[in-house]
């Protein structure tokens, strides 16, 4: 009897453990790999049928991400080899000098045939690159005047562009203008 009971604890706990393992697999998984420009990047993949896969980079203190979405399960050789079809999108953005940039459809040579949802498309990307920053802060400075309290005229502006720098860092790029209200808003309570 004793025998018995501890065959069936241990057996429970070997399909506790291997079911906990897979779980956390299937849940989210990640991949790192350089750029040509040597950032350092990490692509994690997250959910079932409706997939995510969110690339974050770093390289001397500067950082840019971005997000993909897409149905990978729609495509027969990726329900074959998953681990392939996300090695085959690592490779193809290990080749480029920021990941995040170019490709707004991301299709593994795997799937290259399949349906168009197999496919990852972007849908949001942040901070902005370097180079339209400049552009950036000119669209900044035409959307000024219309948010600006003519008895503060340099806080108030300072502290949208504050507000709007925030918001580039820290939210979607599809809820900037939302989250620069609110970080403006309690700024302005300062």
């Amino acid at each position: 009897m004793k025998a018995w009971t501890s065959s069936v604890l241990f057996f429970a706990c070997c399909l506790w453990a291997v079911n906990g393992q897979s779980k956390k697999s299937s849940a989210e998984e990640q991949f790192r790999f350089n750029t040509k420009s040597k950032d350092a990047c990490v692509m994690t993949v997250s959910g079932e049928g409706e997939m995510k896969l969110r690339i974050v980079c770093k390289n001397q203190g500067k950082s840019y991400w971005c997000e993909y979405t897409g149905k990978p399960s729609v495509c027969r050789s990726f329900n074959a080899n998953p681990k392939q079809y996300w090695n085959q999108i690592s490779m193809e953005r290990r080749k480029t000098t920021n990941a995040c940039q170019g490709a707004m459809i991301l299709k593994p040579s795997m799937c290259q045939k399949a349906p168009v949802d197999a496919h990852m498309k972007q849908i949001a990307a942040g901070p902005k690159l370097v180079m339209q920053k400049p552009t950036q802060s000119k669209s900044v400075a035409k959307v000024t005047p219309a948010r600006k309290t003519p008895s503060k005229p340099t806080p108030t502006t300072s502290t949208e562009q504050n507000a709007d720098r925030m918001a580039q860092e820290h939210c979607w790029e599809s809820l900037h203008d939302v989250c620069a209200y609110i970080f403006d808003f309690f700024q302005g309570l300062n």
